[in-house]
């Protein structure tokens, strides 16, 4: 391991190649455990500690701004107001287009991890924003978010794009929002089609509300006509 002046690391280390620098501990009795999510960004694995975490790299890969993602990268080391020596390794790395970053960790409730993870926080945070950078705490998905990202997540491999010629079917279905199931019955044969148009929300290609549930009557428009559909991009 090599350790550096975090602003001399910044600049030259490309975090979002790097393996953990430490596992993510499995703890006996957690429903979710360590594990892998292949990133629609990179094409690559991305480490990942637990279901909060998951969710939280479902909404960094679906945004547009992102295009590097990582799992605990990087070890910060600092001295507190006493002289004593911490450190703390945050869950996420993410790189924008922008060169910029985001350091971030993923709490199941406001106040996993107590005071540590909280005085880490104020530590980082300021780090990161010596460079221009974002830490944050990700507050965890609401509970249909987080529902629908599950499932569109399962069709962002680009096979699910489908044979040549669909996706811009798919696409001029919904040139107007429409209700989903009628768009896709409109581009084709639905078994073939919803796997594409799923395919097409999780790359936003088309838009729709995920603050509802997703069913066969969710209206799902063209990706530059938002009108208030699509409210899961951006920095969070």
């Amino acid at each position: 391991m090599v350790q550096q002046r975090w602003a001399d690391a910044a600049l030259a280390v490309a975090f979002e190649g790097l393996p953990p620098v430490s596992a993510f501990p499995a703890i006996p009795g957690r429903r979710w455990g360590p594990g892998l999510w292949w990133s629609a960004t990179t094409g690559r694995h991305v480490a990942a500690g637990s279901n909060a975490m998951r969710l939280q790299l479902m909404v960094l890969d679906r945004a547009p701004e992102v295009t590097g993602l990582a799992g605990r990268p990087v070890r910060l080391l600092w001295r507190n107001h006493r002289g004593q020596v911490r450190s703390w390794v945050p869950q996420l790395f993410a790189r924008y287009t922008d060169g910029t970053a985001l350091l971030a960790d993923c709490p199941s409730h406001p106040d996993a991890g107590g005071e540590r993870a909280l005085n880490a926080a104020e530590a980082v945070a300021e780090a990161c924003a010596h460079l221009g950078w974002t830490y944050r705490r990700l507050a965890p998905l609401d509970d249909i978010l987080a529902a629908n990202l599950k499932w569109l997540a399962g069709y962002r491999h680009p096979r699910n794009a489908g044979r040549p010629g669909l996706m811009p079917a798919v696409l001029d279905a919904f040139a107007q929002p429409r209700p989903l199931f009628q768009g896709a019955e409109a581009a084709g044969d639905p078994i073939e089609v919803l796997p594409a148009l799923f395919h097409a929300l999780w790359h936003r290609q088309l838009t729709t509300d995920l603050d509802v549930p997703l069913h066969e009557q969710v209206l799902v428009g063209p990706a530059q006509s938002r009108n208030g559909l699509d409210r899961t991009g951006g920095r969070r």
